[in-house]
Formats: structure tokens, C-alpha cells, sequence
């Protein structure tokens, strides 16, 4: 949580609709230095970018990493609608006027990257580019069924990849993991990660205990959200041409990930993103963590790349 993880570059703001956000902001120091906006995942917040933000704001970039809706700092309301990607596409757009900043490259992890690919939707004006970590970039309007698909990756990798999907959609699942965080925190931030395999150890527990200590009703929204239509009505009005993402795009990768697999988010990154560079890690999920060192100079080679595509 931003409170937590940075407390001195920690910030709140309520938004034009009455939406607190909590965040972490650093101004850039340097020369034409482009401003990343961090998106986290479930079940997690802000904290999940500290290394990130440690090495970015000490090389001089902008950075802004918010708390997403349901997590840490920021407001959890606990009805579903309130997690259309449209509305928190325009709430990020709110806190990069409140922090001045225009235009910005931005990250996702997890959740994260389906908000990033709305803001590409919803707000592209305001992005240079996009580094989608771990899940790539998703379409506006894909209605996809989780049964066939989980089939469909049973068939290919002898387990469901999204196997955890259905369950996450039921209204026993924020109990049941309300009361065994331990038990979740362990399975998500698995150390190995071809436990991911069977189970879908710990980092940071305590802070882990802070950040989620309002329960996973707000993040387990984000799922029932999205398997229950209520980004449906936004999407099917984006144009076709509006679906694809023409800005440069980094994707990120983990060889080791054994959920969203890199071989299948690159191929469908490469059929809507026309701008595309990939970048396979060896290490799980969990990229920004497990490989912090190697991220910081693929992240800042591209902030380069971009700064002189801006300046030409």
C-alpha cells in the first residue's frame, strides 16, 4: 500500500466522482524523463512495484503508482459495477492531472494489464507506451468462455490454466479467503512456481497482512466483474479500429510462468499490438520481484528508446 511502501512519497486524492485514491508519486528530475504509472494485480497493491519505484525515482523518471480500486489505500466498494474498467481508466487520467503529468508509459501486472489495455481503449492521448508484465495486451470486447478456454488449455498443457477463475467468481470465495490469508498469501507468492501447477513462499508477510487487512472483497471484484458482463456495454461500443493498440509496447514475460504462459500472451499480443518488443525473463509470475536488477534495464532502455521517438 502506498502509505506503507513509500511514506514519504505517499499521496491521496478524491477524484471528481468521490473516489479516494491512495498513491505513491515522484516527479521526474531528469531531461525529457518520462513518467511510468505502475498498475499492480491481485491480490496485491502498489508494494508489489517497490523495486520499481526505488530505481526509477533514484535514475531521475516520474513515477506514480496507485493503490487500484478494492486495495490498500484506496476506496473498496463492494458493488461489482463499480469496477468497470472504463471509469478506472478515467481515474487514472484524473490523478496524471493532479500530478501535471500529460503523457506517461505505462505498466501492468495481473489486473493491472487489463486496466492498462482500457487506457490504450479509453485514454490513449495520455500514453507514450505500454509495458503489459505477465498478461498481454486484451482487446476491448472479448466475451470469452472460461469453461471452453480452460478446456482448451487442459488439451495443450495437461492442466486448466484459469482453473482458478470460476471459483473466484463465487460468493464463497472472499470468506474462504478471508479466513486463510496466510494460506492464500503462500499460494500466490509461491516460491516455486510450478506449484502454480497443481495449488494455484511468502514474501514480505507483514506487510502483505496490512495490505489487504479490508479482506478480498474488493479484489475478487475485479474477477466478478469480468465474468459477469459489467465491462460489456462500454466495450461493444469501441469502434474495431479502436481495439487493436497502436502505441510501442514492451511486453514481459516469465519462461517459468505456468498460468498466463508466455508462448500464448505472445501470440495474442502480436495479433492487436502492431508496435511490439518482447522480453522473456527466466523466472515465474512474478517478474518485478523475481528479477528486479535485469527489469530496471530493459524498462529504462525502452524509457530511452521512447524519449528519442518523442524528440525526433
Amino acid at each position: 500500500m502506498a502509505s506503507l511502501a513509500f511514506p514519504s512519497m505517499a499521496k491521496k486524492a478524491t477524484l471528481s466522482d468521490g473516489t479516494l485514491y491512495g498513491y505513491v508519486a515522484h516527479p521526474s528530475s531528469r531531461a525529457g524523463g518520462i513518467t511510468s504509472l505502475l498498475l499492480h494485480g491481485y491480490p496485491s497493491s502498489c508494494y508489489d512495484w517497490r523495486h520499481q519505484i526505488k530505481r526509477l525515482s533514484a535514475a531521475g523518471y516520474g513515477v506514480i503508482a496507485p493503490d487500484l480500486l478494492g486495495y490498500g489505500d484506496t476506496d473498496k466498494p463492494t458493488d461489482q459495477t463499480s469496477y468497470r474498467l472504463n471509469s478506472m481508466s478515467y481515474h487514472m487520467a484524473e490523478i496524471l492531472d493532479i500530478e501535471n503529468v500529460e503523457r506517461c508509459v505505462a505498466l501492468g501486472h495481473d489486473w493491472g494489464c487489463g486496466l492498462l489495455s482500457r487506457l490504450v481503449t479509453y485514454i490513449p492521448d495520455r500514453l507514450v507506451g505500454i509495458v503489459p508484465t505477465s498478461v498481454g495486451y486484451i482487446q476491448p470486447g472479448m466475451d470469452w468462455d472460461i469453461d471452453v478456454f480452460n478446456a482448451h488449455t487442459e488439451d495443450l498443457f495437461g492442466y486448466p490454466t484459469y482453473g482458478y477463475w470460476p471459483w473466484h467468481n463465487t460468493d464463497d470465495a472472499v470468506g474462504d479467503c478471508d479466513e486463510h490469508p496466510a494460506s492464500v498469501f503462500t499460494l500466490i507468492y509461491a516460491a516455486n512456481p510450478e506449484d502454480w501447477k497443481i495449488n494455484l513462499a511468502p514474501r514480505g508477510a507483514a506487510a502483505q497482512d496490512r495490505i489487504l487487512a479490508q479482506g478480498y472483497r474488493g479484489p475478487m471484484n475485479w474477477y466478478k466483474a469480468a465474468m459477469r458482463g459489467v465491462n460489456r456495454i462500454d466495450e461493444a461500443e469501441v469502434p474495431e479500429a479502436d481495439r487493436r493498440c497502436h502505441l510501442p509496447t514492451l511486453l514481459i514475460v516469465g519462461e517459468k510462468d505456468y498460468v498466463t504462459k508466455a508462448d500464448v500472451n505472445i501470440a495474442v499480443t502480436k495479433r492487436w499490438a502492431h508496435d511490439l518488443r518482447v522480453e522473456n525473463f527466466d523466472s515465474g509470475y512474478w517478474v518485478q520481484l523475481e528479477r528486479p536488477d535485469e527489469l530496471h534495464r530493459v524498462l529504462e532502455d525502452f524509457a530511452l528508446e521512447l524519449t528519442s521517438r518523442l524528440s525526433s
